[in-house]
């Protein structure tokens, strides 16, 4: 998983568009976002977090983009099954 598929990731198991945005920052979404970081040794950082007016929330940093966007899947898909929007099949 990648932020180029991430976004059909969550459709599948039915996170509404409007509550996430890939690439920049956006009130009431969870938000992923690339940071370049030229003194790094991979020069970029991925960030995953709520942004709420104008504040961030339940921020992470990773230095993979495959683990933020699984943190980030996997923190949506537990809100899906939480609210009973998804679950165990019969």
């Amino acid at each position: 998983m990648n932020i180029e598929s991430i976004e059909r990731w969550l459709a599948a198991v039915g996170v509404p568009p409007e509550v996430v945005s890939i690439g920049t920052e956006a009130d009431n979404t969870w938000c992923l976002l690339r940071i370049e970081e030229p003194d790094a040794e991979c020069g970029v950082a991925w960030e995953v977090f709520w942004r709420e007016q104008g504040n961030r929330y339940d921020w992470a940093r990773f230095s993979n983009e495959q683990v933020a966007c699984h943190y980030l899947f996997g923190r949506l898909t537990w809100a899906q099954v939480a609210r009973g929007a998804v679950g165990v099949l019969p």
